[in-house]
C-alpha cells in the first residue's frame, strides 16, 4: 500500500506545466484499436490507468511502444477480441474499448467495468446505443458479448443523459457504420472534442463535438497519424486549487484556460486573482477566502471530477459553503476524513449535498483515499492542515495524476510517496 505523506502549513508558489488528459487520453488511445495503420500518440500522462489500458492492448494482440510521453500503437496484427476481465475491473473507462473493438471487428466481449466506486455508474446507455446500431447482445458468465453478423448501419441515438462515456463508445463505434449516426443529447465535454479531433485526423468523419447533436458519417478505412492530446484540465484545476489552499501563488503553463472557465469563476467569486493568458493560468490567493455555492453539471456546468478537491478548499473559506453534486450519488465519501482532520461539515445524504462551515484549522491525522478525486481532496487538505497528514491508499490518487508530489515538491510542498508494508 502506497501512501502520502505530507508535512502542513506549506505555501504553494511557483511555476508548473500541466500533464496530458487521463479522460482525453483513454478514448484517444482506443482510436488505435480502429485503426490498422501505425498511429503515435503525444503528451500522454504517464499514470497507472493509461497504463492498464496498454496493457490491454498488449494482451488483444497490438504492438505497443511507450517512451516518455510518446506512444506508438500497431494493431495491425490484433486478434484477441475479449478484454480481459481482471483489467476491466480496474477502471471505468476502458468500456470504451468495446466500442473500437466492435467498430473495427463487428464482435466484441467485455465484463462491467470498475474503477472508483462513487455511484452506480451503469452501462446501460452503451449497450442501448449498440442494440440501436444492430449489434446483438448476449450476458453469459458475467461476459457481455456484442456481435453482429452483418455491418453495422448508422442510426439516430438519443441519450437520456449526456453520459461521456457513452458519447465517446458510440463514435467509435460508428466509425465504419455504414450510412450516418446523430447522437442527440450528446455529452459536451472537451474531451470528446479532442476525440473528434483525433479521429477526423486519422480520415474519420466526426461533425458537431462540443455540442449536443454530433454526426458521424461512416467511412471504409483510417490512414496512420501523429496526435497530441489536450492537457489535463482536472490536474489544472487541483494545481490551482492548491495555491488557493494554502493562500498562495501559481503559474500553470500548457494548459487551456477555456475548459476550465466554470472552476475560474468560482475561484474567482472566492476572491482568487486570476489572469489568463493564452496557454497558462495565474492564480493569486487572498488572505482569506470567501464562501460560495456549486451545483455539479455536465460540461459546461461545474465538473463533478473538482468537486471533491474545491470542497477541501472551501474548508478554509469564511462562511457556510453549499455543495450539491448532480452527477454520482456517493461522491462525498472523502467527507468523513476531512471531519476527522476538523472541517466542519454537515452531510444531507437524501439531497446529495454537504454544507461546509469554513475558517477551520485542519490539523494532521491519517486519513484514507477512497476514490481518485476524493484522494487528492485529501492531499490538499493535509497541505494547509498543521502537523502530518498520512494519505493512505494513494494508489486511488495516482490512477490519475501524473508526479502529483513532485510537482507539489517542486512548489514549495513537502510530501513524499511512500510504501507502507
Amino acid at each position: 500500500m502506497l501512501s502520502y505523506i505530507i508535512e502542513g502549513n506549506s505555501k504553494i508558489e511557483g511555476t508548473v506545466e500541466a500533464s496530458g488528459s487521463k479522460n482525453a487520453a483513454l478514448p484517444i488511445i482506443a482510436t488505435a484499436i480502429l485503426n490498422p495503420e501505425p498511429v503515435t500518440f503525444y503528451n500522454i500522462p504517464d499514470i497507472e490507468d493509461t497504463r492498464i489500458t496498454l496493457q490491454i492492448l498488449k494482451l488483444l494482440g497490438c504492438k505497443v511502444y511507450a517512451d516518455n510521453g510518446r506512444i506508438s500503437i500497431s494493431s495491425k496484427d490484433m486478434h484477441n477480441k475479449t478484454i480481459p476481465k481482471d483489467l476491466m475491473h480496474k477502471l471505468r473507462s476502458t468500456v470504451v474499448l468495446a466500442g473500437a473493438i466492435l467498430g473495427r471487428f463487428k464482435e466484441a466481449t467485455f465484463s462491467y467495468p470498475g474503477g472508483c466506486n462513487i455511484g452506480k455508474r451503469p452501462i446501460d446507455l452503451h449497450l442501448k446505443a449498440f442494440k440501436d446500431l444492430g449489434v446483438q447482445i448476449e450476458e453469459k458468465e458475467d461476459y457481455i458479448h456484442c456481435s453482429t453478423k452483418k455491418e453495422m448501419i448508422g442510426a439516430k441515438i438519443k441519450l437520456d443523459f449526456p453520459s461521456v462515456g457513452a458519447t465517446e463508445n458510440i463514435i467509435l463505434a460508428s466509425v465504419y457504420c455504414r450510412g450516418v449516426t446523430h447522437i442527440l443529447n450528446a455529452a459536451k465535454e472537451p474531451e470528446i472534442q479532442d476525440l473528434a479531433k483525433c479521429l477526423n485526423r486519422m480520415g474519420a468523419k466526426v461533425y458537431g463535438a462540443g455540442t449536443s447533436r454530433i454526426t458521424i458519417c461512416g467511412v471504409k478505412k483510417l490512414h496512420k497519424t501523429d496526435y497530441r492530446i489536450m492537457t489535463d484540465r482536472i490536474e489544472t484545476g487541483t494545481l490551482l486549487c492548491a495555491a488557493a489552499i494554502t493562500n498562495g501563488t501559481i503559474k500553470i503553463e500548457n494548459t487551456n484556460p477555456e475548459n476550465l472557465l466554470n472552476v475560474l469563476f468560482k475561484l474567482k467569486e472566492m476572491g482568487c486573482n486570476i489572469l489568463i493568458n493564452k496557454n497558462s493560468i495565474t492564480l493569486k490567493a487572498p488572505k482569506t477566502l470567501k464562501r460560495i455555492d456549486i451545483e455539479t453539471a455536465p460540461y459546461p456546468g461545474f465538473p463533478t471530477d473538482m468537486q471533491p478537491i474545491i470542497s477541501a478548499v472551501l474548508t478554509k473559506a469564511e462562511g457556510t459553503s453549499m455543495i450539491k453534486e448532480n452527477i454520482f450519488e456517493n461522491r462525498f465519501k472523502y467527507a468523513l476524513d476531512l471531519k476527522k482532520m476538523g472541517a466542519k461539515i454537515n452531510l444531507n445524504e437524501d439531497k446529495n449535498i454537504i454544507e461546509i462551515t469554513g475558517t477551520s484549522k485542519l490539523k494532521g491525522e491519517t486519513v484514507s483515499s477512497r476514490d481518485l478525486r476524493g484522494g487528492a481532496a485529501l492531499v490538499l487538505a493535509g497541505l494547509s492542515a498543521t502537523g502530518v497528514t498520512i494519505v493512505e491508499n494513494a494508489e486511488y490518487i495516482l490512477r490519475g495524476y501524473e508526479n502529483l508530489e513532485e510537482k507539489l515538491k517542486k512548489l514549495g510542498a513537502k510530501i513524499k510517496l511512500e510504501k507502507v508494508v
